[in-house]
């Protein structure tokens, strides 16, 4: 799988995903799309797709260890999200 490019539009959407109304969850998909976003392959781009879907309130009990409610297929994501 391709590595996303720098500044592609792909990423400008994602950006514009992980902009929460949480300002905690805000912050940590920021940290985690600054560290990560060049580096994320095909595959985990729609595992985060898939997450972002998620209401702030949910999305946030998950990110926060509060709720275990995700598919198994989001844990390595899960995990990640939880360690940014």
């Amino acid at each position: 799988m391709h590595d996303l490019a720098p500044d592609t539009a792909e990423q400008h959407r994602l950006k514009w995903k992980c902009r929460r109304g949480l300002l905690e969850l805000d912050l940590v998909l920021g940290r985690f799309l600054h560290q990560k976003a060049a580096r994320l392959d095909a595959g985990t781009l729609v595992l985060l797709n898939e997450l972002l879907d998620y209401p702030d309130n949910d999305l946030w009990d998950i990110v926060n260890g509060r709720s275990e409610d995700y598919a198994p297929r989001h844990k390595q994501l899960v995990d990640v999200l939880r360690a940014s």
